[in-house]
């Protein structure tokens, strides 16, 4: 078909692009950073990349998209607390647990609004990166999780300056340590209580909330909190009432719940004389990951207008019933900020199928005559003729008898090879019949719209393979652990209609490295739709919405390790591309299992030594030393040549 010409994308990418994706007039990917015609071609970033000596895999990060996913979070609830009257602050507080890396964080700081902007932290590691940021003015830095003496003591020291220290409160023993520290300096960080509510969220974390969440006060335990607090003369710190039902909320009406039933908690204690000023509603704000806008586990019913619309006018209206001032408002929304602004791209080594290929052996010339191989039957057996008639005479009126017959005649073709019966070349003579059979099968089904379910069986034993460069624990490990879904979609190519049903498949050693299931409006897709690939020219596909978790919790199996990663920005006079790092080598991981290079090399090299006087001759020694030493520096993913990335169509 013509190159240009116009046709249906099958990928989905206007309904979960949240308006950052697009396919251009060349039939490339394009990502938007300011949703408007300012538009990234991705082939450019892989040529301009490619020019740097860097092949795919490429992690690539837009960090204009963290820019303006915060702004827009902003101006929602600006519009919010303006069709409301509500008249109080709000707050973006970003929790470093769902990105922590350097060019993230350092991205959101910039964009932050002083007097508007916070980070939440979870541990000692994420405090310590967080007290050495320089954040907006008048901003927060809230510690939320468990926590032991010496992070007390440390948010006590670094209390009573800008930024503002939040300590929320999530169970009761860490009262006493609270007010040992202050006790001890003089001053405490302005305090909060985590409250454990009654409603849950929705989707894979739903846990994470109700009367069983591993976090947070009871209604009892927190007036027990609230007293002995104004026992020890530190009622007056306590501002902030927190509560977090878990992570992609899928459902805004579980959203409107828990806001109604902690905005009540707050009016009653404020009724009782506790100064709150502040209503943490935690995160949760969901991502549309397949575009469906539904409650289902990788999307969302609602969009960030409505959460903001919801989260303010629920507040506004629960204070007006009991007559108490409304709160300042925070939210600890992460993976709407992160997950649209990165994507894996990597090119696909190969394709490969569970069917045979399209191979007719010739009988070996053996012992019992040069036309008859050793095993090779006096007679064939019947069944090979009846396979090989099957599949000559199989119609789109008889497909679904002459499958039957198929399936019956291969199990009678295995037997006999069982026994002994029937030469290897026989079998495959048939194999290739059957197998003639099933492709006939499927496409006489697909014309008449009548796919059986064992068809619709063979449909998926019949998927290609895409062996594709990366590692899904390392750069997806989501869609390993929990199954999440990731838009995946082919960065070039768009303008063609893809001809191949397929799945990814990794370069791990593990059945487990391969991706399955794909994005659909309607559905979860068991296949990709994908182009056929020519041996001499990269393949190349992107992995979207990577952006909130998969950074952190990436592993090493085996031993792959970070590929190369870029920043790009829009800039009217091209591209601004920035090299974060060109990847893990084997230098990197082999320390990171214990091994010490050093110590590996020697062994190599005395090894090369003893090698030199045994027969056979072995390799200048000098040649090898310097072949090791390469190969240490080499990135432990599949290497492609870079100057093949200027040609890609």
């Amino acid at each position: 078909m013509a190159r240009n010409a116009k046709v249906q994308s099958p990928y989905g990418v206007e309904e979960w692009g949240g308006g950052y994706f697009s396919i251009n007039p060349e039939g490339h990917l394009a990502v938007c950073p300011f949703r408007d015609h300012r538009a990234i071609d991705l082939v450019d970033i892989v040529r301009a990349a490619a020019r740097r000596g860097i092949a795919p895999p490429l992690l690539v990060r837009f960090p204009q998209v963290l820019q303006t996913q915060l702004s827009d979070l902003y101006e929602c609830f600006d519009r919010a607390n303006r069709e409301f009257g509500y008249g109080r602050r709000y707050r973006s507080v970003f929790p470093l647990k769902v990105n922590p890396l350097k060019p993230v964080v350092e991205a959101l700081v910039a964009a932050g609004r002083p007097g508007a902007f916070g980070l939440e932290v979870g541990s000692k590691a994420e405090l310590a990166i967080a007290l050495a940021q320089k954040l907006p003015r008048n901003s927060w830095i809230c510690i939320n999780g468990f926590k032991d003496p010496r992070l007390i003591e440390m948010a006590t020291l670094a209390s009573g300056r800008d930024p503002k220290i939040v300590l929320v409160v999530e169970r009761l023993r860490e009262i006493p340590l609270v007010v040992k520290a202050f006790r001890r300096e003089g001053h405490a960080p302005t305090l909060g209580l985590r409250c454990r509510l009654y409603q849950r969220g929705s989707g894979r974390w739903e846990a994470s909330g109700g009367e069983t969440s591993k976090f947070g006060l009871g209604s009892s335990e927190i007036l027990y909190a609230v007293d002995t607090l104004a026992e020890e003369g530190l009622l007056p710190r306590l501002e902030v009432l927190h509560f977090h039902i878990g992570s992609q909320i899928t459902s805004i009406r579980r959203i409107k719940d828990a806001v109604k039933e902690a905005a009540r908690v707050y009016a009653k204690l404020r009724k009782r004389g506790v100064p709150l000023t502040t209503l943490n509603v935690g995160g949760g704000l969901g991502i549309d990951y397949d575009g469906s806008r539904t409650p289902s586990d990788s999307s969302v019913n609602y969009t960030m207008e409505e959460f903001a619309n919801n989260v303010v006018y629920t507040v506004q209206e629960v204070c007006q019933e009991e007559e108490v001032a409304p709160p300042d408002l925070v939210s600890e929304s992460g993976r709407a900020l992160t997950a649209y602004h990165s994507l894996l791209i990597t090119n696909c080594e190969s394709r490969e199928s569970d069917v045979p290929v399209d191979y007719t052996p010739e009988e070996p010339r053996g012992a019992r005559g040069e036309d008859k191989g050793a095993e090779e039957e006096e007679d064939p057996p019947p069944q090979l003729k009846e396979m090989a008639d099957i599949a000559r005479e199989i119609s789109v009126k008889n497909f679904r008898e002459y499958y039957h017959d198929a399936v019956t005649t291969r199990s009678e073709v295995l037997n006999l090879f069982g026994l002994g019966y029937l030469s290897l070349e026989a079998k495959a003579r048939a194999e290739q019949d059957f197998y003639a059979v099933c492709r006939k099968a499927l496409r006489f089904a697909r014309q008449t719209g009548v796919v059986s379910d064992e068809l619709r069986a063979l449909e998926k034993a019949f998927r290609a393979k895409y062996v594709t460069n990366f590692s899904v624990f390392q750069s997806v490990p989501d869609a390993w652990a929990i199954e999440q879904l990731f838009p995946i979609v082919p960065i070039h190519r768009l303008n063609e209609t893809p001809t191949v049903q397929g799945v990814l498949v990794d370069l791990t050693c593990d059945s487990d490295g391969v991706i399955d299931s794909f994005v659909d409006v309607r559905d979860v897709k068991e296949v990709l739709e994908l182009h056929a690939g020519s041996a001499s020219r990269p393949y190349l596909l992107a992995i979207c919405l990577l952006g909130a978790y998969q950074d952190v919790m990436g592993d090493h199996h085996n031993l792959f390790g970070r590929p190369a990663e870029l920043a790009v920005s829009y800039q009217r006079n091209g591209l601004d591309l920035r090299v974060l790092a060109r990847g893990e080598d084997l230098d990197r991981l082999a320390r990171l299992a214990g091994y010490e290079p050093e110590a590996l090399r020697e062994t190599f090299l005395k090894r090369r030594q003893r090698r030199r006087k045994a027969p056979p001759p072995a390799p200048d020694l000098a040649e090898a030393t310097g072949a090791y030493d390469r190969f240490w520096k080499a990135s432990p993913y599949l290497e492609s040549d870079p100057e093949l990335y200027e040609e890609l169509e």
